[in-house]
């Protein structure tokens, strides 16, 4: 008798980030919930945070006059509303520049030039690899780029495509290439510097292992990527995103082929679009631009690319919503992941779990500590995948325990910054991830089939890392 084999598929981005919310929901009614007092505190940049007073942790009752801490169906069914409004501002960004890649990608201009850009590149393809995941990473460890390449994934998904490669190839350049950056972080403010600013640190006394370190990091994930992307262009059955890319192909390239003919107005665009890259590297380096200040600069573009292609008023709007239509399902899935935070904070259980690691690493050995806090960030980014969050959370509480077992504070905001960073490349409830993989149309479970060969590798890489800070 034949056994009947299951085909087991990972469920839809959505259901899935739903089952979380569930889960999480449920957990409200198993863990106590509590809570630390917090007092505001400037750091040395100017930003005010809240931070955690040590030694505060007291557990508060699920049932009180002013309401039920224990998250029900009523809560879960609210949680993806009320996660899209506290997301908002993200939201807002993606479909704001969605609406503007819209435009210009309308013109096909943008498509003209990758194909140029495709056909001079003719058997040294790979070298955009390398070059790009290095600038990425830089701006990743030096300024915290992070939010900002989700424009860039319609753009690197066409080019990977023209070059042989899949889209899962274009996640692997723009998410992990600033992902890892954060892994290996030098002077990023939204996590190390802060880091270093809650447990006391004076300047950044590490600053030198942690250029080793993000070297490393950084050549590794360049490695993995190159070694993907030639396997995938030797035998393209072998991506896991075959079957979706070759549905979606047609999205993001034309069937142009053969000798590619510039206009006046194509040259324009191009150039207006690296003048804009330019520009918005100029104001996150020297001005600390933002979102808000990253969409204005797109939408500039989308409008001036309407202008010189000489489209109608209404073509443009038209554009400009058809564009909105491509990252609606990003912009969702930003906001659902922002749910499962609401349900934990609402049902008061972060603080509890954050509590219990505290008390669980205090009083061990060194020769574990580091590499249980590693293990410890990396439970915590789950529910706060925020760097800077997370760094005003915990560094309060945890930095404190180094003291007890002799081990240098820098070590502890290692531990914290590799924690965060790789546990955010296979977290669901990191925005940016979904984001690009929404873009992509890649489901969840095969982006992991592919980092999962790499992230032990970097894992062991970072523990390793963490006992050097522990020990220099």
């Amino acid at each position: 008798m034949r056994i009947p084999t299951i085909k087991w598929a990972v469920p839809h981005c959505y259901a899935l980030i739903f089952f979380i919310i569930v889960v999480v929901a449920v957990l409200t009614w198993c863990i106590p919930s509590g809570s630390f007092d917090y007092h505001a505190v400037t750091l040395p940049g100017g930003e005010t945070k809240n931070l955690v007073v040590p030694g505060s942790y007291h557990v508060l009752e699920k049932v009180t006059a002013d309401g039920d801490l224990r998250q029900g169906l009523s809560a879960i069914l609210a949680a993806p509303l009320e996660g899209i409004i506290k997301a908002a501002d993200v939201i807002a960004f993606v479909l704001i520049v969605g609406g503007a890649f819209g435009i210009i990608m309308r013109t096909g201009a943008i498509e003209r030039g990758l194909l140029a850009l495709a056909q001079r590149l003719a058997g040294k393809g790979i070298l955009v690899i390398p070059l790009s995941m290095t600038l990425f990473s830089l701006g990743g460890a030096t300024f915290g780029m992070s939010e900002e390449v989700i424009p860039l994934y319609a753009i690197f998904i066409s080019l990977m495509f023209a070059l042989g490669y899949d889209s899962l190839t274009a996640i692997l350049i723009l998410f992990l290439g600033t992902q890892i950056g954060y892994v290996g972080a030098m002077t990023n403010p939204f996590s190390v510097l802060i880091a270093q600013g809650v447990a006391g640190i004076q300047g950044n006394p590490q600053l030198w292992l942690r250029a080793i370190a993000w070297v490393v990091f950084t050549a590794m994930s360049i490695i993995f990527t190159m070694w993907y992307a030639h396997r995938v262009k030797r035998d393209p059955s072998k991506s896991p995103s075959y079957e979706s890319d070759s549905q979606n192909r047609s999205l993001f390239m034309g069937e142009q082929t053969g000798t590619v003919h510039f206009s006046l107005s194509d040259r324009l665009i191009i150039i207006a679009f690296v003048l804009a890259l330019a520009v918005i590297s100029w104001g996150l380096i020297t001005r600390g631009w933002y979102m808000v200040e990253i969409g204005t600069v797109f939408l500039a573009l989308g409008l001036f690319a309407g202008i010189v292609s000489r489209m109608s008023v209404s073509d443009v709007a038209e554009s400009f919503v058809d564009g909105c239509k491509e990252f609606v399902y990003a912009a969702v899935v930003i906001g659902l992941a922002r749910g499962i935070l609401v349900v934990a904070d609402n049902g008061k259980i972060i603080d509890t779990l954050l509590y219990g690691l505290s008390e669980m690493l205090d009083g061990l050995p060194q020769y574990a500590f580091t590499t249980l806090m590693l293990v410890s960030h990396n439970i915590i980014t789950f529910f706060v995948p925020s760097s800077s969050g997370e760094a005003a959370l915990t560094m309060p509480v945890l930095a404190p325990l180094g003291d007890l077992v002799n081990i240098n504070k820098e070590a502890m905001v290692m531990a914290y910054q590799f924690g965060n960073g790789l546990t955010n490349l296979i977290s669901p409830t990191g925005g940016v991830l979904l984001a690009g993989l929404s873009i992509a149309r890649v489901g969840f479970g095969q982006w992991l089939r592919v980092i999962m060969r790499l992230f032990p590798l970097l894992w062991i890489t970072s523990a390793i890392f963490a006992a050097i800070s522990a020990w220099v």
